[in-house]
C-alpha cells in the first residue's frame, strides 16, 4: 500500500486541565476518528527547560510563570498524529485558542471555557516539525500500516497527488 501523500506529522498535548478532567481518552478519540494516525503517544512531566523552549514567544510575558505553573502542574499526554495535511485538521478539530469562543463541535468549544483549553496543538507545518522532535525521541515514533487509510483517502491523496 502506498501512502506516501499521508505522511504530515503534528503534535497534540493534552494538557494538565485535560489529563485532570479525564479526556485524553476523548482526545485520542476526536483525533482518530476524524482519521488521523496516532504514530506517538507518552505521559510526560515537562520541565522547566523544555517549557521555555517550547513557549520562547511568551517567556517574556507577564502571564508566562501562571502558564509555566499550569503546564508543570500534571503529566500531560503527548500525542504525535499524521495524516495528510495533519496540522491544519487538528487545529480545525481543536478550535480557537480561548475556548469562551471556540465553535461547537471542536475540543475546545465542547470541553473547556477559557484559556485552560484541554489541548495544545501546532500552529504550522514548519512548528509541528520542531515540535515532534521537541517532545519525541526517533525511536518514539512508530511507522505502520494502517489499512483504515484506504476509507479515509481517495487513491491520488495516498499517493501524494494534488486533487
Amino acid at each position: 500500500m502506498n501512502f506516501e501523500g499521508v505522511h504530515e506529522k503534528t503534535v497534540v498535548i493534552v494538557k494538565p486541565d485535560g489529563v485532570q478532567r479525564g479526556l485524553v481518552g476523548e482526545v485520542i478519540a476526536r483525533l482518530e476518528r476524524k482519521g488521523l494516525k496516532i504514530v506517538g503517544l507518552k505521559l510526560e512531566y515537562l520541565s522547566e527547560e523544555k517549557l521555555r523552549e517550547h513557549y520562547a514567544h511568551h517567556v517574556e510575558k507577564p502571564f508566562y510563570p501562571g502558564l509555566e505553573a499550569f503546564m508543570r502542574s500534571s503529566p500531560v499526554a503527548i500525542i504525535c498524529a499524521e495524516g495528510r495535511k495533519a496540522v491544519d485538521a487538528v487545529r480545525l478539530i481543536a478550535g480557537i485558542t480561548d475556548a469562551s469562543g471556540a465553535d461547537a463541535g471542536t475540543i475546545r468549544g465542547d470541553l473547556a471555557m477559557g484559556f485552560a483549553n484541554v489541548v495544545h496543538c501546532s500552529d504550522s507545518v514548519e512548528t509541528a516539525k520542531a515540535e515532534v522532535s521537541r517532545f519525541f525521541k526517533e525511536e518514539e515514533i512508530f511507522d505502520y500500516s494502517k489499512t483504515e487509510y484506504l476509507h479515509v483517502y481517495m487513491e491520488d491523496e495516498r499517493k501524494g497527488v494534488q486533487i
